[in-house]
């Protein structure tokens, strides 16, 4: 395992920083991640492409070892109809910001998938993953002729299988206890929920191919079970979110240690795509009729997110956990992976 991590990543240290698109990941974060000798995972996702190039820039000057994350575009498409139903019944929760929610456009972007693509094969990063679905053949044998390694992340075995078919490097096995966006092929039916040592093991097994764990991990003993079932390494995106250099709101930071907020839930009311979060009351209220439908109920509530963070209202803010958020703790992230591998 030790070899297998030093020649897909780069490092000694079985500690991968999740990407975090939105805000969390920073390049400080990267930074103080490497300089703890584990891997950090940039970001691309909602990024202009320049805003992506002065990233890997920054990141590339700190010398150490560090991957690129990107949205592969696999739309989920909600009629004009549906989506006008939805903004209308949120309508009401804008109004506190001066925000028009039902009169909102309905957006289906590729969140710049070709411009990132031509700025990554141009100029090539170590490592380069892809969530929510899985990119042409053709996308993986540029990148990897570029010089960078492949991976792809994966739910459940059948994904891995057909990852696997396009020759990438590696894979990260994403349990359903993750917090965040699940990386799921199949939105509309995302796979049963595996305990992260199970799903490792069988991605391992069906693929032969390095798998990197991700997905509730608390602790120490997670990221042990994870790398005895077969890990390559463990992602950790959740128990970052608090560091020092983490760049998520005071918002979200704070109702992560706020008791009130008493289990994660998986919902898709923010962003038409099932994602696991901090119940919170936006949740209750709309989670039951919220239709499939991404990026466009992204960028519908996007605009309510921003203010509501920015107001300190985490009653109307995405809050992104995985089931392990109660180890997640203010720290600097330098310290937050050295606690994680203490024992191993």
């Amino acid at each position: 395992m030790d070899r297998r991590r030093r020649e897909l990543l780069g490092v000694d240290v079985p500690v991968v920083a999740a990407p975090m698109a939105g805000g969390p990941t920073t390049i400080g974060l990267a930074a103080a991640v490497g300089v703890a000798g584990a891997f950090a995972f940039l970001a691309a996702g909602y990024k202009t492409p320049q805003a992506v190039a002065d990233e890997i820039a920054a990141a590339r000057a700190t010398g150490r070892p560090f991957g690129v994350n990107v949205f592969a575009p696999t739309p989920v498409p909600v009629g004009e109809a549906e989506f006008r139903r939805y903004a209308a019944r949120i309508a009401g929760e804008g109004m506190p910001y001066g925000l028009d929610l039902a009169a909102a456009v309905r957006v289906e972007d590729d969140d710049r998938w070709a411009a990132k693509l031509d700025l990554l094969v141009r100029d090539p990063v170590p490592v380069v993953s892809f969530t929510f679905g899985l990119p042409p053949a053709t996308v993986v044998r540029d990148l990897r002729r570029a010089g960078s390694r492949v991976l792809a992340t994966v739910t459940d075995p059948a994904e891995a299988t057909a990852a696997a078919a396009l020759g990438v490097d590696g894979l990260i096995a994403q349990s359903g206890d993750a917090g965040g966006h699940f990386g799921t092929f199949t939105p509309h039916d995302p796979p049963p929920p595996r305990p992260l040592p199970e799903l490792v093991g069988l991605v391992g097994g069906r693929t032969g191919l390095p798998v990197l764990g991700a997905g509730g991990v608390g602790g120490g003993g997670d990221v042990r079970a994870a790398l005895a079932a077969g890990a390559t390494a463990v992602l950790v995106g959740t128990l970052l979110l608090r560091a020092d250099e983490s760049g998520a709101s005071g918002t979200h930071r704070a109702a992560l240690a706020n008791p009130r907020h008493d289990r994660t839930v998986v919902t898709r009311a923010f962003t038409g795509r099932p994602a696991r979060a901090l119940r919170n009351d936006f949740v209750d209220r709309y989670d039951a009729h919220a239709p499939l439908g991404y990026p466009a109920l992204h960028h519908l509530t996007r605009p309510l997110r921003t203010a509501a963070a920015k107001a300190g209202d985490a009653d109307r803010l995405h809050l992104w956990a995985g089931t392990g958020w109660r180890a997640a703790r203010a720290a600097p992230a330098a310290e937050i992976v050295a606690d994680l591998t203490r024992a191993l």
